[in-house]
């Protein structure tokens, strides 16, 4: 007898092949499930956008996972093809949102300032390194900064193995002359300190060179905590520094922002460098500079303004001012507003909008010789490009672009401002959209030449501070706060 053969069907069992392909759509589900956590752990999307989210992913891996099944291998290649492309792009988007995680931890959460301490020597001294000045004679001055000056001074001292020979002095301008004229060999101050020297001594700073440095950490204490959701003040802080972010430096831009998530309104509220007003906790009764305030840290700059307009203020951030075109190239250029027609730095500006690329918007931000208030011009310039700066980030339009711009800019911001309430801010602004309502003001006040408290008997232009306009810029504050 014949035995019977069974014929062999052309296509594959459903269920036991193309276990590749379903592989890859279990892969997918993995990697979307991954991206949603990332993404809710992030607070950075609001509800209303993550439940669709979920829904949409679920979808796509249920539409490729039943691709897999009919016997039509067309079919299952197309289904494989489109989850593999979403298994990439969800894997890319999981690495760019982990990435903006970092960069928000970078940029916020600062807890310490850094007194850069240095010892200088002039330009041509021979010695390379600390070793080299073991019996040198030292210099240093013991009016201001005193309990920073004496850790630099036992380090020195650790350092070189040795007590130092060393003068004293009762201000900065005499320790620098003294190191001119060589009556000391090396000096010892705050690198802070640097460009107000130069500010008694021209050129003081390209006649000598720093031989040795120290950092000295000290902690922030945040005594006010505020709810983003609610209206708060930042202080924004434009510096000059060529090393970290976090050094004690002058604070040449002062602004104050005051925002209200729940009317859509922030007030940029600038404060000319020049002011002359008491430095709460460090000079006592006596007067200084609004910009030397910066010298001793950020918390001391916010602590005199609050102390000048009666206001709190909860964050700070600083921006070093030089990074500036940085963020203005990594928003792709902004749209500022000029309230003359002036030139600076071979650049001309019209009167009225003006686009501009980082260059541009740094020369607008600084230039101050060019108009009859001088430096009152200079910081409604400065609130302009602030201004501009807020309108483009908070455009929609930015968004396909914020993982690049936060990295691009971190590391020449930083702010006390949490991850978590950075995330919170950006989740209120997708949730909300629109654009904001943004105002601005400036204080301003009487030029004078007096003694600082930071620079000794040494005689500086000052702006004593009007206290009408002092009133009228509280109130507003007040007023946006409301």
């Amino acid at each position: 007898m014949k035995s019977k053969r069974h014929k062999k069907s052309g296509h594959p069992m459903t269920g036991t092949h193309n276990i590749a392909g379903k592989l890859v759509t279990l892969i997918q589900l993995a990697v979307s499930v991954i991206c949603i956590v990332l993404i809710w752990n992030s607070g950075l999307a609001p509800v209303k956008y993550m439940v669709p989210l979920i829904i949409v992913l679920l979808v796509l891996f249920a539409a490729t996972h039943a691709l897999q099944y009919p016997r039509n291998k067309v079919v299952r290649y197309v289904g494989m093809i489109i989850s593999l492309l979403m298994t990439i792009v969800l894997a890319v988007g999981s690495v760019a949102l982990m990435k903006t995680d970092d960069v928000l931890q970078k940029i916020g959460g600062a807890t310490y300032k850094t007194d850069n301490m240095v010892v200088v020597v002039k330009k041509d001294d021979k010695a390379e390194n600390i070793s080299d000045a073991q019996n040198y004679r030292f210099g240093y001055q013991t009016v201001v900064d005193q309990d920073n000056t004496e850790k630099m001074v036992k380090d020195v001292t650790n350092v070189i193995g040795r007590d130092l020979k060393a003068e004293t002095y009762e201000s900065l301008t005499d320790e620098a002359n003294a190191l001119l004229n060589g009556n000391i060999d090396a000096a010892i101050f705050n690198e802070g300190y640097m460009s107000m020297i130069d500010d008694s001594i021209e050129g003081f700073s390209d006649q000598v060179k720093i031989l040795y440095q120290y950092g000295i950490k000290t902690e922030i204490k945040q005594e006010k905590q505020a709810d983003v959701s609610e209206p708060f003040n930042v202080f924004i802080s434009g510096i000059d520094v060529a090393g970290p972010i976090t050094t004690n430096s002058r604070s040449d831009v002062n602004i104050i922002m005051t925002v209200n998530p729940q009317t859509r309104k922030i007030l940029l509220s600038t404060t000319p460098r020049d002011y002359y007003v008491t430095i709460p906790n460090v000079s006592g009764e006596q007067r200084d500079k609004l910009t030397h305030a910066g010298i001793y840290g950020v918390d001391a700059s916010m602590n005199t303004l609050e102390s000048l307009y009666g206001i709190d203020i909860s964050y700070y951030a600083r921006v070093n001012f030089t990074s500036l075109e940085t963020i203005v190239d990594a928003l792709g250029g902004v749209d500022v507003n000029s309230e003359v027609e002036f030139t600076a730095q071979g650049y001309s500006f019209t009167k009225g909008m003006n686009h501009m690329d980082g260059k541009q918007a740094l020369a607008f931000s600084r230039e101050r010789y060019s108009f009859q208030e001088g430096d009152n011009q200079r910081g409604k310039d400065q609130e302009a490009v602030l201004t501009a700066i807020i309108n483009k980030a908070t455009s929609p339009a930015i968004l396909k672009s914020a993982n690049e711009i936060l990295a691009s800019v971190s590391d020449c911001v930083e702010t006390n401002m949490t991850q978590d309430e950075m995330a919170k801010f950006i989740n209120m602004q997708l949730n909300d959209g629109g654009s904001w309502n943004v105002e601005s003001q400036a204080a301003s006040g009487t030029g004078d030449t007096q003694a600082c408290y930071s620079s000794g008997s040494q005689p500086l232009y000052v702006m004593w501070p009007d206290e009408n306009v002092v009133t009228e810029v509280s109130n507003k504050i007040n007023a946006v706060m409301q």
